[in-house]
């Protein structure tokens, strides 16, 4: 979870990112918990906690640090009766992760505990109306505020249900939360707004997460919480509410198909490797269905009478941003589409212009990256079509955009995004090729030739992925004294600079930077010297040439070069990472895992903690 706490009295208040589990049910309470919060661990690791109801008393077990210090404490201690439990994981980036203020939070009477991921924004005017009201507090979190506020409530003659509906009322901002009562041993409460939160259905339990892995050994069925729904679950029921009516709500039971398998490490190191690893069967998957082998063309039936868009914009942030970089080449050259690929931080901040015949393209792994959403937002507001793309099905982005494609790529578990934005460029590619068609703006030997390669794409890249990782660790070995990188792109390539950068960065810590290679002697160039080396992409398309001019400038001022190519050409250079070439932008499949593994074994080769890198969390859920 993440937490900013700003130093402004009036607007102090806790950013968090975390993961969620409560269960109800016939089986020991805590283990589970604590099983679900191993699955959720990508999500938060600065602190845990425990909550349950045993020998007539409400226990609150915390620890600072990551999981296996709150199973320390929890060893010492009888928790293993309870058959209804919370549990927490958080993350923190600003202020100290202490234990005071990991969750669940108490109510000032013991009666209530709360577990939550979001932001309350009129955080401190309610604690100081509380405070008023003799309430007192211990932690500096918003989220002892929300478990008093429910507290208050109930004090007033009503059910606790009513009273978590009328504390909600007023409550500016976003949660997830969940929460359990000391009168009541076996029920949960659980409730969301622009928060992740869903609800999993077994036989004789059923369980509320931020994530299906948290409960996917136990059941696969699930049901996806709606903003401002309000659900009340024991071992043998459960009900969903609108949250400021009570109104009973009718709910669709989804089932998942992938298996826990799916969601852990399956005999590799970490689960980033995995999920490099992962990245033929991913492509594969995202062609499933979506080839008509007949007429050898593109089937993507979510976009059925959907107008062709005279202008896309994109709106991704991240890993996702530099996918819509690269899918932007495609879509202006094979569609004739102009494209304009906005950060979706400043996107949602200017008064961007929309014209009717406008598509926004939301790109977001998880689905619930909440600046991509308030950008799908702003769209829908001025009655633009939204088409999400992304991986997660239910998620909020998938929920509320006007069509959504689900790229399948399966549970992402490593912090560092590496398979879905394989699973991204493969859609973005495919996108392009369908309106290319529609607009008959693509040559159909073009459009045959890329079909072909994508089938055999799985192939190659499979039998590639363990001598790119050989190559990897002994290019790792070599470079690992530097502290900066250069990674320098053309054209198509200069998106998967950045994101080669960026993975070095996020899991190496080592300073990194993706430019459009021409761009060096711009200022940049000035930075090299022998310490500083750079990492080039030079596929033998129709701007090797310019790149190769680049790199000799970069060994004139006595720069160091890896430089990944195809073979057949002597660049000359301190290293040549020699891959297999296949046709045009397909290219990309094979750059792509290259960068991805330099990264991994760079980090693994430093020591690094690879799936769980500082100050960095899964699912950025809040601004």
């Amino acid at each position: 979870m993440v937490v900013l706490t700003l130093n402004h009295p009036e607007i102090n208040k806790e950013i968090t990112m975390c993961g969620i589990i409560g269960y109800a049910g016939h089986r020991p309470a805590v283990p589970v918990i604590v099983e679900g919060l191993k699955r959720l661990e990508y999500r938060g690791y600065d602190s845990a906690g425990v909550a349950f109801v045993q020998h007539q008393g409400l226990e609150v077990i915390r620890a600072q640090g990551k999981l296996c210090e709150l199973e320390n404490k929890l060893g010492g201690c009888d928790a293993f009766h309870a058959t209804t439990a919370l549990g927490h994981t958080r993350w923190a980036t600003h202020g100290l992760p202490v234990e005071r203020n990991a969750h669940p939070h108490k109510d000032g009477q013991g009666r209530l505990a709360l577990v939550h991921n979001g932001i309350i924004e009129n955080y401190h005017p309610l604690r100081e109306m509380l405070k008023n009201k003799g309430r007192e507090f211990v932690s500096d979190t918003d989220t002892e505020v929300l478990v008093q506020l429910v507290s208050e409530e109930w004090s007033k003659d009503t059910t606790l249900l009513q009273a978590i509906s009328r504390a909600l009322a007023q409550v500016e901002g976003t949660y997830a939360m969940a929460l359990i009562n000391l009168d009541e041993p076996g029920r949960i409460w659980a409730a969301r707004k622009s928060s992740p939160l869903l609800l999993g259905m077994g036989t004789g339990e059923n369980f509320v997460a931020s994530d299906i892995p948290a409960f996917l050994a136990y059941t696969r069925e699930v049901i996806f919480l709606e903003d401002n729904e309000l659900v009340e679950l024991d071992a043998l029921s459960w009900k969903v509410f609108d949250v400021a009516t009570l109104k009973p709500l009718n709910k669709e039971v989804h089932h998942i198909s992938w298996d826990l398998q799916s969601a852990q490490k399956g005999g590799y190191r970490h689960f980033m490797l995995k999920e490099i690893f992962e990245q033929p069967q991913v492509i594969a998957n995202c062609l499933a269905g979506r080839m008509d082998p007949k007429s050898s063309c593109v089937l993507l039936p979510e976009l059925d009478d959907l107008p062709i868009p005279e202008q896309i914009q994109i709106v991704a942030c991240g890993t996702s941003y530099h996918a819509g970089l690269w899918g932007q080449h495609l879509l202006e050259s094979w569609a004739k589409i102009p494209v304009r690929v906005e950060i979706a931080s400043e996107f949602r901040y200017r008064n961007p212009l929309f014209r009717p015949t406008d598509l926004v393209l939301a790109i977001s792994q998880s689905g619930e990256t909440a600046d991509t959403l308030a950008g799908m937002r702003l769209a829908k507001g001025e009655g633009v079509p939204v088409l999400g793309l992304c991986n997660v099905v239910g998620s909020s982005v998938a929920r509320e955009a006007d069509r959504v494609i689900h790229t399948q790529a399966g549970p992402e578990i490593s912090v560092a995004s590496t398979k879905a934005m394989c699973s991204q460029l493969v859609l973005l590619l495919l996108l392009a090729l369908y309106w290319g068609r529609q607009k008959q703006t693509l040559p159909r030997e073009t459009e045959s030739q890329i079909l072909r390669g994508l089938l055999g794409l799985p192939g190659i890249l499979e039998a590639e992925l363990p001598r790119m990782r050989g190559k990897a660790q002994e290019l790792a070995q070599e470079y690992s004294a530097a502290r900066s990188f250069f990674y320098l792109g053309r054209g198509s390539s200069f998106p998967l600079a950045l994101e080669g950068a960026l993975k070095l960065k996020e899991i190496s810590y080592i300073h990194a930077e993706g430019y459009a290679s021409g761009e060096m002697k711009h200022g940049p160039i000035a930075l090299i010297d022998p310490e500083f080396p750079t990492f080039a992409l030079a596929p033998s398309d129709d701007l090797l040439p310019k790149v190769i001019s680049n790199l000799v400038e970069v060994q004139a001022r006595n720069g160091r070069i890896i430089a990944l190519a195809h073979p057949g050409f002597d660049l000359a250079v301190d290293h040549v990472w020699s891959i297999p070439e296949v046709y045009g932008p397909l290219n990309t499949f094979l750059i792509l895992p290259a960068l991805q593994l330099f990264a991994y074994e760079m980090a693994v080769y430093l020591g690094k903690d690879v799936d769980q890198p500082r100050n960095l969390a899964k699912s950025v859920t809040v601004e």
